[in-house]
């Protein structure tokens, strides 16, 4: 559990220093810098959550999205697990229609393209005033709600324009055959248990995976919980 404590120590980190980083992540910045033909933060970082999720898949999502620190604490007060299948798509569509918008807005840029990290931000601070606030309290009810009502990470499944990218990244990893950080199972370790599947953040039916030996799911954040709770080692991180 070692491993958990260290993962859970740095998505509340993420999510303290979520004022200061909050417009790196916008996916309204990015329209906005587009329409003036600025390549702002959260394009780069976007950019680089691609690429390196053809080697790490989801990891940011279990380790470092503040989005994640702030729903995995909503754990606390509900353990309800959200409806997942057609639903994990919602987030496909939401993102499909906002690259089309970003694609739009630089094709009808007023001006010559240009790259500013730190493109609405105070000296690299996100939120610098009683008005950033309003933005900022706005997002963290868009992120609490759908966990409170829905289930955990309900936001992740449902919502998420960060996702798609580190999803997308992944498969092309695959296609490419590069070596990535994936999670392998060894059936006849398993003693059926499920506490794999309690432990999992993002609800995923974990023992079903171990049985077919096929852990690969668009879902998964390779958090490694499952590792952390299976007391027969049936689960494992493997570089392959």
């Amino acid at each position: 559990m070692k491993r958990q404590n260290i993962r859970k120590l740095f998505l509340i980190s993420a999510m303290l220093l979520f004022p200061i980083t909050i417009y790196y992540l916008s996916p309204y910045l990015i329209i906005q810098g587009a329409l003036e033909g600025v390549i702002n933060g959260s394009f780069i970082v976007f950019a680089v959550m691609l690429v390196a999720s053809i080697f790490f898949g989801r990891l940011f999502c279990a380790y470092l999205c503040p989005a994640g620190g702030i729903q995995e604490c909503i754990t606390l007060v509900t353990d309800k697990k959200p409806k997942q299948g057609w639903k994990n798509n919602i987030k496909y569509v939401i993102w499909t229609v906002w690259i089309a918008g970003v694609v739009v807005s630089f094709l009808n840029r007023s001006k010559e393209i240009s790259v500013d990290f730190f493109y609405m931000t105070d000296h690299g601070i996100s939120i610098a005033n009683i008005y950033g606030y309003i933005i900022y309290y706005g997002i963290i009810l868009l992120i609490l709600m759908p966990a409170l009502v829905g289930g955990k990470r309900a936001f992740c499944h449902y919502i998420c324009w960060m996702a798609p990218f580190m999803v997308i990244g992944n498969k092309l990893g695959r296609l490419l055959h590069i070596k990535q950080i994936r999670l392998t199972a060894d059936k006849g370790k398993c003693t059926n248990c499920h506490g794999c599947d309690k432990a999992c953040p993002m609800s995923l039916k974990v023992n079903d995976k171990v049985q077919a030996e096929r852990m690969e799911d668009a879902e998964c954040i390779l958090c490694g919980a499952c590792i952390g709770i299976c007391p027969k080692k049936a689960i494992r991180y493997q570089i392959k």
